[in-house]
């Protein structure tokens, strides 16, 4: 007995080593010896772990045997055992960069998410997917390539931003752009202020699941960009050097020469009723290209230069950029100058903060050149002499004499608008431990902006009030801070990530304008006019205030529970209705990760469901308030007094979206991946000015009334089709499809008639209506041509009272009917790209496309109006048009007549055409060379060309309608500054 004890106290002695604790230190660090703070080391096995501290350093006490896990968000996990001989160990790891993973880590609001986490619906760039396209603004380099997500260009102006709609039209009257956050800051509905050669991922948040974070800000989707930040090690420098040329891209609109619109004019029905000085066959031979006068060949450069280094307690970021662009149509210039600073500055292993500043300048120069002379001046009329000299307004020597001359007014007007952005930050951020910890952004937001126009006496603009000057001038500036702690914890199988955040923001706005009229030519300050036309001056205010929560919980890898709750409060509602809730519930399953799931030609499979809420804020501040305006018509014995001008609503409130999702994710073979999303958008208390009896002495009162829904499908497909050493080629597609519908409008209103815009020959008319899309034309529809007279038809419908309907012919256009006349909204929409790498060499290029929609073209209306207006030139006729000449002809066009009263150009579905296309956006070259071996930089090479061709019926100069301040219209008038094709070099060094 006492022998068999001994041996087991003999046993146990042996074994305390095995059993004794260590302690073991070291460091975490990447290829470059830069530590990685925040690593993640495991004792293989059980729950017990730590994190690494700022410094890349981490401490552990464990057995010896144990097996420690390192793992770090993008890199490659490695497991260390620990060996004994001591009380201590030192084990230091480098950890390799895993490029699948960094593409599994996902900017979401308020925070970072693993792919396999998360539960909405969201896409994200990185920059090498927006750099094909060379821009000042980054509305325009994410068009086609984002599923879902529609795009309309700025036009071809330089510095010209467009607009984005996001899984279709959230409002019938508010803004449609998106909410944009940059580097956690809630910036508005747009982000001018970020060079593009900082972006480093956009990521684009388009259902509920992701966006009910930003609550009454969400409806119409966000946009996350995230910067290029400071790194440490050895500094870091990139110069990207781009220039090139522009020239502008007139699609199908071909105005006549001098020869074709002598033969148009010849064959009016009534060509011996015109009378001018003029009128000979000798203008066949007078043609002169007023088109090509005023344009030229752009030049465009883009200019970068980036430097980022520093040690693991301080490095910084700091970039410069410059961007200019000389217009395609001269008189248009514009500059853009950028910089940003960003610190990571660790004093003690637990604190890290974070400043920043970012500033912005711009300026447009502005000559006021009508760019419609470009297409209406008759080519019979040259600006210049004999002697070369430019002749001046309405001269008698030519055809229109009543006409004026833009190179003339060039010589003196001029316009200029700049602007400058300054942003500075505080942020930082707090570990209180490794899964608890606490960050602060806080930003503050100057903005300024001038703008002079000057119209000399001389000038066609200014001669009838001997000058005009005009002066603008405003400054705002937007405060904002958002506190926000994070919670995130894994044990067993369970990981929870829990957010809670208290977020406040305001904003304060002054402008003031004066116009004054009668000066000296040469004088360009206002306190020289003789007559002060008008001064104006407003000062706005607004604030919100947000408390918001979010809660993850993720279980094995393979099940996924999301929800968040947001709390509003904004001071543009009512008092009665001044704070709103918003939420989200979500969910996703990740089926790769069960076990009875084993096909191995599937690497991913999730499926996703999301329901939430989201709202939108009116487009007016004050809307609950009763606001009156100082008039002289409300004077009373010579002195001034005030009017009602608005009757306040204290019942107002946000228009709330609620989205219902679902979607799956998938990746197959290792090559093809594949996404699909269908989504049902409910808006409801939809914001209007309904009208009102004018008895109160306004028009109008702001309510929440009618219902909208958007639904819709999204697809985006991705393959490599060969991935080896050599070569690399992968294509990829996305595919959008929304229906829109007006579900009701207020009381028992059954309709509501907009117009359009303001087309010289009337306007295309758009109706609300339940039942129909809230971008739905209501015009007189087009019958086409008679054949035997030449003259022009339209439809008349009646209705008995049974409710019949009877459609007849009539020449009569005022006997015709408006009625629906199709929608400018695209049936379908999307884009496809592909890039072939071989080597050093890759190719790239990215194509977009839209399928239906209507577009009203009033350039129509002024350039193919029949003989209407016969003091401008005219379009060719398209191939497949004829214009009816004798009877029996079945002609596209009716007979033409000189000032021609039949009609034919008033607004109808004649000017409605398809807006269908076709469009190669960029195609790209470049070749990377290495030369750090001979102590020289990398470089890439690259050329592109932007914009080369669209294939469309549209007869305009661009089926992709231009943004117009910020919003999507749909419509295309002759003032449209064309798009531009560019053809750009670029090289770039990496030092």
């Amino acid at each position: 007995m006492l022998k068999k004890l001994l041996t087991i106290l003999m046993l146990t002695f042996l074994a305390l080593p095995l059993m004794a604790q260590v302690k073991v230190t070291g460091k975490v660090t990447d290829e470059s010896n830069s530590p990685l703070p925040g690593a993640t080391v495991i004792i293989k096995g059980s729950t017990k772990g730590t994190a690494t501290d700022l410094n890349g350093s981490y401490e552990i006490e464990a057995r010896v045997g144990d097996e420690l896990e390192f793992g770090f968000m993008g890199f490659q996990s490695q497991t260390k055992k620990v060996t004994g001989g001591g009380n201590s160990l030192v084990i230091n790891v480098l950890l390799q960069e895993d490029a699948e993973q960094l593409e599994d880590v996902v900017v979401v609001g308020y925070g970072t998410q693993r792919k396999e986490s998360l539960t909405g619906a969201m896409q994200t760039l990185k920059q090498e997917k927006l750099t094909d396209i060379t821009s000042p603004t980054i509305e325009n380099m994410i068009s086609g390539k984002i599923s879902g997500v529609f795009v309309a260009p700025g036009s071809g102006r330089p510095g010209e931003t467009g607009a984005i709609i996001i899984r279709g039209k959230s409002t019938i009257n508010g803004s449609t752009a998106p909410l944009w956050v940059v580097d956690g800051v809630i910036m508005g509905t747009g982000a001018n202020i970020v060079n593009p050669g900082d972006i480093e991922t956009m990521t684009i948040l388009k259902d509920a699941a992701s966006t009910a974070i930003y609550g009454s800000q969400g409806a119409n989707g966000v946009i996350l960009v995230t910067t290029k930040k400071a790194t440490s090690g050895s500094l870091k420098t990139q110069i990207s050097l781009k220039q090139g040329i522009t020239n502008l891209n007139n699609g199908n609109l071909q105005v006549m020469n001098g020869a074709e619109l002598y033969d148009y004019f010849q064959s009016f029905s009534n060509a011996s009723t015109i009378i001018a000085p003029r009128w000979n066959p000798e203008l066949r031979n007078s043609n002169f290209d007023w088109w090509k006068e005023a344009t030229r060949t752009g030049f465009v450069r883009d200019y970068t230069a980036s430097i980022s280094g520093g040690s693991d307690m301080l490095r910084s970021y700091f970039s410069v950029g410059f961007y200019s662009e000389q217009g395609a149509v001269k008189g248009y210039d514009y500059d853009k100058y950028d910089f940003r600073l960003k610190t990571d500055y660790a004093p003690v292993k637990w604190l890290t903060i974070k400043p920043n500043i970012t500033g912005s300048f711009r300026q447009t120069d502005d000559k006021q050149h009508s760019v419609t002379a470009m297409y209406s001046n008759l080519p019979w009329d040259s600006p210049y002499d004999e002697e070369g000299n430019i002749v001046p307004h309405r001269s008698s020597r030519w055809f229109n004499n009543n006409s004026t001359n833009y190179l003339y007014d060039l010589q003196w007007n001029h316009g200029k608008g700049t602007s400058f952005q300054g942003m500075g930050g505080l942020d930082f951020t707090i570990r209180f431990y490794d899964w608890l910890s606490f960050s602060s952004i806080n930003n503050y937001r100057l903005s300024t902006y001038h703008s002079n126009f000057y119209s000399d006496p001389r000038s066609s603009a200014g001669e009838s009030v001997k000058g005009r000057l005009y002066e603008y001038q405003s400054n705002t500036i937007n405060r904002y801070t958002s506190q926000i702690l994070n919670f995130n914890k894994s044990f067993d199988k369970h990981s929870i990530d829990a957010t809670l955040v208290y977020e406040y923001k305001d904003y304060w706005g002054k402008a003031i304008s004066a116009q004054g009229v009668g000066f000296i030519p040469g004088f360009e300050v206002l306190d020289v006019v003789t007559k002060p036309e008008s001064t104006k001056g407003s000062l706005t205010e607004s604030a919100t205030q947000s408390l918001i929560s979010k809660l993850v919980y993720n279980y094995s890898s393979r099940y996924v529970l999301e929800g968040s709750l947001r709390r509003d409060g904004a001071s543009n509602f009512g008092a009665n209705a001044r704070y709103g809730n918003f939420f989200s519930v979500s969910g996703s399953w990740n089926v790769h990760n069960e076990e009875w799931f084993t096909p191995e030609w599937v690497n991913n499979l999730k499926l996703r469901a999301s329901y939430g809420s989201v709202g939108i804020q009116p487009n007016v501040l004050y809307g609950q308030y009763d606001l009156y305006a100082v008039s002289t018509g409300a004077s009373y014995n010579q002195i001034s007094g005030a009017l009602i001008s608005q009757k306040g609503n204290k019942d107002l409130t946000w228009e709330t979206t609620y989205t219902t999702g679902l979607g799956f994710d998938a990746t197959l073979f290792d090559r093809i991946s594949l996404t699909v999303d269908y989504y049902d958008k409910a808006i409801s208390n939809l914001l209007y000015p309904v009208p009102v009896s004018g008895v109160t002495g306004v028009t109008s009162v702001w309510r929440n009334v009618g219902e909208l829904s958007n639904k819709g499908i999204e697809i985006t497909l991705g393959a490599s089709i060969i991935k080896n050493e050599d070569i690399h080629w992968e294509i990829d597609l996305n595919f959008g499809k929304n229906t829109n519908e007006i579900k009701n409008l207020y009381g028992d209103r059954k309709e509501i008639i907009l117009p359009d815009g303001a087309g010289i020959a009337g306007s295309a008319n758009k109706i609300l209506k339940p039942g129909y899309d809230s971008d739905t034309f209501y015009i007189r529809e087009w019958a086409g041509v008679d054949k035997e007279t030449g003259a022009p038809l339209w439809y008349k419908s009646t209705t008995d009272a049974n409710g019949n309907v009877t459609r007849e012919i009539t020449k009569n256009y005022s006997d015709a009917n408006h009625v629906d006349m199709g929608k400018a909204t695209p049936d379908f929409f999307g884009g496809f790209g592909t890039a072939f790498k071989y080597r050093n060499f890759d190719l790239r290029a990215n194509f977009g496309f839209a399928y239906g929609g209507k577009i009203y073209n009033y350039s129509r209306t002024e350039y193919d109006s029949d003989g209407a207006y016969t003091d401008r030139n005219q379009m060719k006729l398209m191939s497949g048009w004829s214009r009816w000449q004798n009877p029996g002809d079945d002609a596209t066009h009716p007979k033409a007549t000189y000032e021609n009263k039949s009609n034919s150009n008033k607004a109808s579905s004649r000017f409605l055409e398809d807006g269908s296309y076709l469009k190669l956006r960029s195609l790209s070259l470049g070749y990377n060379l290495d030369l750090s071996e001979y102590n020289f930089p990398k470089l890439r090479l690259s050329i592109s060309g932007e914009n080369l061709f669209t294939i469309t019926n549209y007869s305009g100069v661009d089926p992709e309608i231009p943004a117009s301040g910020g919003a999507i219209i749909n419509s295309s008038g002759p003032s449209v500054y064309p798009s531009t094709r560019k053809f750009i070099f670029g090289i770039t060094a990496n030092f």
